[in-house]
């Protein structure tokens, strides 16, 4: 863990938002599957490794009041505290990776943009989804969106894992239910395109 960390550290310490490659000014297929859950409000929501990412400012926009941010980066969620200004007081910040951190608070909604693919090792696929189910409440929703097996091999210097729907189902499949599943595009900063796959998943 001490060396993931040093290298997101590293990471939102020296690039700015807009020179790495998972950057959106308006995530709109996260918004429109966080949507698509029909929770209320202040149901408890969490970005899984959102760093300093915007759908947090989004999900404030429209209504959302209780809302959590994690990421292994303190840099990260620095950016963030200070993009949201007088807002982070509707934002719980939680500096942890998503393998062992512990929480009371239980959530309807896991959502994970491209953070979920750089667990390349079984046992630790293992734990995030140990941790995922102690974290959510009996009728959660997961929204994970990872690199199809269209996408690319590595992220940010580091290898990751892809995903097709069959293997998808291999890890979360006994616990949850698939809702939806999708592939799509996203175009990079540097203008060229990453092919993700995005699965909403119900927890029985």
């Amino acid at each position: 863990m001490t060396e993931r960390k040093e290298h997101w550290e590293n990471v939102f310490s020296t690039k700015t938002e807009t020179e790495v490659s998972w950057y959106q000014k308006q995530p709109k297929t996260s918004i429109q599957l966080i949507q698509a859950c029909k929770v209320a409000k202040d149901a408890t929501i969490i970005d899984i490794g959102g760093g300093d990412s915007y759908l947090i400012d989004n999900l404030l926009d429209l209504g959302y009041t209780n809302l959590f941010l994690l990421d292994i980066s303190e840099a990260a969620i620095n950016r963030a505290k200070n993009r949201l200004g007088e807002r982070v007081q509707n934002v719980t910040f939680i500096v942890s990776d998503s393998l062992h951190f512990q929480s009371d608070i239980k959530f309807d909604i896991w959502h994970d943009r491209a953070s979920f693919h750089f667990f390349t090792d079984s046992n630790e696929i293992a734990q995030y989804k140990a941790n995922l189910l102690a974290s959510t409440t009996k009728n959660a929703y997961l929204l994970i969106g990872t690199f199809s097996e269209e996408g690319p091999l590595k992220c940010s210097g580091l290898e990751i894992t892809q995903y097709s729907v069959e293997k998808m189902e291999a890890v979360f499949g006994l616990d949850f239910e698939l809702e939806n599943c999708f592939t799509e595009d996203h175009e990079t900063p540097f203008e060229t395109t990453q092919n993700f796959i995005f699965c909403h998943y119900n927890k029985p």
